[in-house]
């Protein structure tokens, strides 16, 4: 099953770190969150990647050509017959990565569109470049081929930006800093889709995924949630990028599932 992940936002709302990049090459430690999020997948044994590319894909596209380069170590033969010679070769990462353009404009339900011939089996799955989840894939996997429908969403529970007082009249019962969101779940991505959901996706470069075509799954009976209620995180913001560095910077990353 492939995994696609959409990489091709302007991500303005993080413009410090956007302005010279994409947002899935912000860095969260040594490595952009594009690595880590491969890595959840690449855990549970789906390292077959399609990422749709937009806004600065080519520096997407740098970091992948010339990854084995940057993390080992290399032999490099000068001279008319140049040579390079990977001296610990890395096993890790056996992905296979395939970088679509889709437009530097386009929106996601139209990045998906244009990747279609990429995909060509009966499932995939597509998730966001900013999002970090300790989701366990094989049970979200599970979960949507138990009930045959078109899609699953991961429904999340994030975490308010404020704190949470419980009341009982003008006296505080109880206080809780930065709680999750108590009621209801809202689209965390770690989609998993039907190749017939492009019946949803007519060709439009305006289409957003999260509009008309998620609306239209839910209105046919075709679109369900899988709820996750522990770890999720999204890069949204500069103080978001600065809560998941500290929870990396400190070993404290839910989402650091490998070894």
């Amino acid at each position: 099953m492939k995994v696609v992940i959409l990489a091709g936002g302007l991500g303005t709302r993080l413009r410090e770190e956007t302005e010279f990049k994409p947002k899935p090459m912000v860095l969260i430690g040594r490595q952009p969150i594009i690595w880590h999020i491969m890595k959840i997948y690449a855990h549970y044994g789906y390292k077959d990647f399609v990422v749709c590319l937009g806004y600065k894909g080519e520096l997407i596209k740098d970091y992948f050509l010339n990854y084995q380069a940057m993390t080992c170590d290399l032999t490099v033969k000068l001279g008319a017959r140049p040579k390079v010679s990977y001296r610990v070769p890395s096993a890790k990462e056996n992905w296979s990565v395939t970088l679509i353009d889709t437009g530097l404009e386009t929106q996601t339900g139209a990045r998906l569109k244009v990747i279609e011939p990429h995909l060509n089996s009966g499932d995939f799955m597509v998730t966001y470049g900013d999002g970090l989840s300790d989701i366990d894939i094989n049970k979200l996997v599970a979960f949507h081929r138990s009930h045959g429908k078109l899609a699953t969403v991961t429904g999340v529970r994030p975490p308010s930006r404020f704190g949470e007082l419980l009341l009982d009249g003008h006296k505080v019962k109880k206080f809780n800093e930065k709680p999750s969101v108590s009621h209801g779940y809202i689209n965390g991505g770690f989609f998993v889709m039907r190749r017939d959901i492009f019946k949803y996706l007519p060709n439009n470069p305006s289409l957003a995924l999260e509009q008309q075509p998620l609306s239209r799954l839910a209105q046919d009976n075709e679109l369900m949630v899988y709820k996750h209620d522990q770890f999720w995180q999204c890069m949204d913001t500069y103080r978001d990028l600065q809560l998941l560095q500290q929870l990396w910077q400190g070993s404290r990353a839910p989402w650091k599932q490998w070894k």
